[in-house]
């Protein structure tokens, strides 16, 4: 026994440090349009190698190619633009409130708008979303209000979840958007949970469950894969794989899989990649995974390879664990870019009415924030009513709520 060596681990690293020149080298990008679109019933085990490649629609000159493009008109795609663009104009002045002290906290979802803004247009209504904090997109292109999200973000008196919940942890039941949970992980079990209960009851309304790299190496992660694919849900389960967690790089959740998306073969459930910044792309693969669900072919797990441009949150520094470079080394791009030149070259949009547009969202984003400040913000104006946080939990109020309601004179 003594002449055997030592036992050791292996720790993931990530590719270079804060620092170093930024490195993507590992990350296989193929050709626009190369990558074949199976039938809706297709066998899970005759499309094993789509976990391990990316669908993409849009190629570097900008034109749509491949089997998975098509599926939009101009008029679908310059709607899909400017809920991209509102998305980043809403994330700037609400990082920008958070650091006028106006409210808590903040996340933001640059680079990233693509995911969310393309899946929410592929839905139907009545569907339901089980979402982390970085899919507001979802809400912006159903049309949710900019001024409730606001309110929400400054838990003010007109706050529609009355102060109960974190900044940016959103509820709308109506536009199928579940309460955000803090606890991640939770929401994949929860969607296919709904998802089995849709079906129990003969519905038609599926469900998506939504989470980040970091997350899917939560035991829950992995509970749902096993009752997704043991009772073939009508749910699509989507990974954001942004390339960080809060300050852990992919590999260390991604362990020896190769992707996240391969995950899902070792369940029997088909997997897909596809470049998260091309909303052409992701358009077409949630379109793809939505019908199958639909259709009872059961459940689909989609990678969306993308990448996180600024920090986790408003209390992270990414220049602790990455270099301040890196994002513009991404060889993805940037998704509102991508889809701005697509349309350009389509000869439906130009330069000038950018610009144009750009400068109409923000106007209509400082509208809604003026109406939201109106309403008060963390340090002034309006707050929720202490008596809200004894509403809203019990069918019936027991006696030692009521007391307390009593004692806090509400």
């Amino acid at each position: 026994m003594n002449d055997q060596p030592p036992l050791s681990l292996h720790v993931p690293e990530p590719a270079v440090r804060p620092g170093g020149k930024p490195d993507f080298s590992s990350v296989k990008i193929p050709n626009a349009g190369s990558v074949p679109r199976p039938e809706i019933d297709v066998d899970p085990e005759s499309i094993r190698d789509l976990a391990f490649s990316i669908i993409r629609v849009l190629n570097r000159d900008g034109e749509a190619v491949g089997p998975w493009a098509g599926l939009l008109s101009d008029e679908a795609l310059l709607e899909g633009l400017r809920h991209m663009m509102t998305l980043r104009t809403f994330d700037a002045r609400m990082l920008m409130a958070q650091r006028q002290g106006k409210t808590s906290f903040y996340m933001q979802h640059m680079g990233e708008e693509a995911v969310s803004c393309a899946f929410r247009k592929a839905l139907e209504p009545g569907d339901m979303n089980f979402p982390t904090y970085r899919q507001a997109g979802l809400l912006i292109a159903a049309g949710y209000s900019l001024v409730d999200m606001m309110n929400e973000i400054f838990s003010n008196e007109r706050d529609p979840l009355k102060g109960r919940q974190m900044p940016v942890l959103y509820s709308s039941k109506a536009l199928g958007f579940f309460t955000i949970s803090g606890n991640l992980a939770t929401q994949f079990i929860q969607a296919v949970g709904w998802a089995m209960a849709s079906a129990i009851k003969r519905d038609t309304r599926i469900a998506a469950g939504w989470i980040g790299d970091g997350a899917t190496a939560e035991s829950d992660f992995h509970a749902a894969l096993v009752f997704a694919s043991t009772y073939k849900a009508p749910v699509v389960l989507n990974i954001v794989n942004n390339q960080w967690a809060i300050s852990t790089f992919q590999g260390i959740a991604r362990g020896g899989s190769g992707t996240f998306a391969a995950r899902g073969l070792g369940f029997g459930i088909p997997a897909l990649r596809v470049d998260g910044n091309d909303y052409l792309a992701v358009y077409a693969v949630a379109r793809w995974a939505i019908e199958r669900a639909r259709r009872n072919f059961g459940p689909t797990l989609v990678e969306y390879v993308t990448y996180r441009v600024g920090a986790h949150s408003t209390s992270d520094d990414p220049a602790a664990y990455r270099p301040k470079t890196e994002s513009d080394a991404w060889p993805l791009g940037d998704p509102v870019i991508r889809l701005k030149n697509h349309l350009i070259r389509r000869g439906v949009w130009s330069e000038a009415r950018h610009k144009q547009a750009e400068a109409e969202i923000l106007d209509g984003v400082v509208t809604a924030q003026k109406e939201a400040e109106g309403h008060g913000t963390l340090h002034a104006g309006g707050k929720p009513s202490v008596r809200d946080m004894f509403e809203g939990v019990y069918a019936e109020m027991p006696p030692h709520l009521r007391r307390q309601r009593q004692q806090a004179g509400v």
